[in-house]
């Protein structure tokens, strides 16, 4: 099994470094608590895994229910796509498409739901193009009713729906057909990104000369964001294949390059958009001169792409998700990229941790999705070291 613990976001596996990790934010969760007495803003809800397993991980908060989507590793180590209500867990990864693993990306208001799920056919090329170690092919899904249906590719024998807005127009990427003697192995064929209206697929375009592409998040308006580039070895924190050079908007049938603040090469978190609003406010990741580092960015069609920075002392950072109003969530790193959740609100960015209740049960890693009512999803670590998804509740004040 993969281990996905801090969804598409470092350049190094949190995972390998939990042991060094746990005690820190332990220590540093208990200085916070000490100084912010009366700081509490929100509620932590430790959401839990599956029956058995010891990892979670959230994609996805929708804005009437706060229904969250993600996936929990299970007894016997693989992972199911989840789907969480408060505290109630609905395995819906069983029996997904007939492998044995599956993520949900993303839910809507009408209680749909598109991520990954591999089927129980080996990959014809030998790839493992989710990454999940099995070398099965590994497909798009819809869920919808209690059922999980695979969607199309463009040829290919793999794909990904990355996400699903109210109308049900989902959005991704998918395999043609076309080798690209440039991916390293075990990757073989390209991929791009696509939407799927009433089960069609439909190709986006890339931006001019890349070769690759992805399709990240849509909106309820139809706009598209994700990134373009090329072909690399799959990472296990970014979850695909891509080395993203340009972060993307689809709309109307034209594609718009974001623009960076600064790094060209994609070489350390890389340029990519992450989510969209319904306003058209973008926010992704981008690196920064000399692609050393990398930043989260909000951009606009009137400000176009602005730098959101850091956390106090921290050095990398990068926005997740953004509700309607503009609040923006995501994770800010030190040198050592130990993650903290933070909260962006009107040019202000703020550990997420410094606003949480006293005897919270988590400390808080990422923030990955926030809706209009201000809950918050994301990664939280327990004092015993388990990663787990997390609800952040606002309390009236």
């Amino acid at each position: 099994m993969k281990s996905r613990i801090l969804m598409p976001m470092l350049a190094v596996s949190l995972f390998t470094g939990v042991a060094m990790t746990v005690p820190i934010v332990a220590q540093e969760q208990s200085t916070i608590k000490q100084q912010n007495p009366n700081t509490a803003h929100y509620k932590i809800t430790d959401l839990g895994t599956l029956q058995g397993g010891t990892f979670s991980q959230p994609f996805y908060i929708n804005n009437n229910l706060g229904l969250v989507s993600g996936s929990s590793a299970i007894a016997d180590g693989n992972q199911h796509a989840v789907l969480w209500l408060q505290e109630l867990k609905l395995d819906i990864g069983v029996p997904g498409l007939g492998g044995p693993n599956s993520i949900a990306f993303r839910d809507n208001e009408t209680l749909q739901a598109t991520g990954e799920a591999e089927t129980s056919t080996p990959d014809p090329n030998g790839e493992d193009f989710c990454g999940f170690g099995t070398h099965l092919t590994c497909l798009p899904f819809l869920w919808q009713g209690g059922h999980m249906t695979a969607l199309a590719t463009l040829g290919g024998h793999n794909g990904v729906a990355k996400a699903i807005n109210d109308v049900g127009v989902v959005a991704g990427y998918a395999e043609n057909s076309t080798p690209d003697p440039n991916c390293p192995a075990p990757q073989v064929l390209q991929f791009e990104p696509v939407v799927w209206e009433q089960g069609v697929i439909h190709e986006l375009p890339t931006f001019p000369g890349d070769p690759e592409g992805l399709a990240y998040e849509i909106n309820n308006g139809g706009q598209v964001v994700g990134g373009s580039g090329t072909c690399t070895t799959f990472n296990e924190n970014f979850l695909y294949s891509l080395l993203p050079v340009h972060a993307l908007l689809w709309e109307k049938g034209t594609v718009t390059d974001l623009g960076n603040l600064g790094g060209k090469t994609g070489q350390a978190g890389g340029n990519i958009a992450y989510a969209v609003n319904d306003q058209g406010q973008v926010v992704g990741v981008s690196d920064l001169p000399g692609d050393t580092t990398f930043h989260a960015f909000l951009w606009t069609r009137t400000t176009g792409m602005q730098d959101l920075g850091t956390l106090s002392g921290d050095v990398a950072s990068l926005s997740l998700g953004i509700n309607q109003t503009g609040s923006i969530v995501g994770a800010s790193l030190d040198s050592n990229f130990n993650p903290r959740a933070f909260l962006w609100n009107n040019g202000v960015i703020t550990d997420l941790n410094t606003l949480v209740a006293p005897q919270s049960p988590l400390y808080l890693l990422t923030g990955c999705s926030i809706n209009s009512r201000g809950e918050i999803t994301g990664l939280g670590v327990t004092s015993t070291g388990e990663i787990h998804t997390y609800l952040a509740t606002p309390i009236s004040r």
